[in-house]
């Protein structure tokens, strides 16, 4: 089974995605598995991490920020090669292990649509597996 979320985006952020993963693991009645979170766009990527303190969040966008700047030599038409940099080193897809129905996160963890290049509709894709 594959699910299809969308989220509307400002211009950068982390946005949690966690009770959409959990409400497609809910939906398929799978109990024991993985689900595979994906997100097909290129400036936009899945992470997991700390969902308990926002700072973090902010942290983690201010370090991609400085560690991918906008640089006036990037080539690309479009202008947000940055945005390119940092989706592919944040990567397009998590795993989770699906446990006695539940998302196996640890206690602090949630799953997060990261957008680099907004704003924007986006959409990101739940596929679910039994174990």
């Amino acid at each position: 089974m594959v699910k299809k979320f969308s989220i509307n985006t400002g211009k950068e952020g982390l946005y949690n995605i966690t009770s959409y993963v959990r409400q497609a693991v809910m939906g398929s009645g799978v109990s024991d598995g993985i689900a595979v979170v994906f997100c097909p766009h290129t400036t936009a990527a899945i992470t997991i991490n700390e969902n308990a303190d926002p700072d973090v969040q902010t942290d983690l966008m201010f370090a991609l920020d400085k560690t991918y700047p906008d640089r006036p030599q990037f080539l690309h038409m479009e202008g947000n090669s940055a945005a390119h940099l940092k989706s592919s080193c944040v990567g397009a897809s998590e795993t989770v292990i699906i446990e006695d129905g539940s998302l196996l996160l640890g206690t602090w963890q949630g799953i997060y649509f990261a957008e680099f290049d907004g704003p924007r509709k986006r959409n990101f894709f739940v596929k679910v597996l039994k174990g």
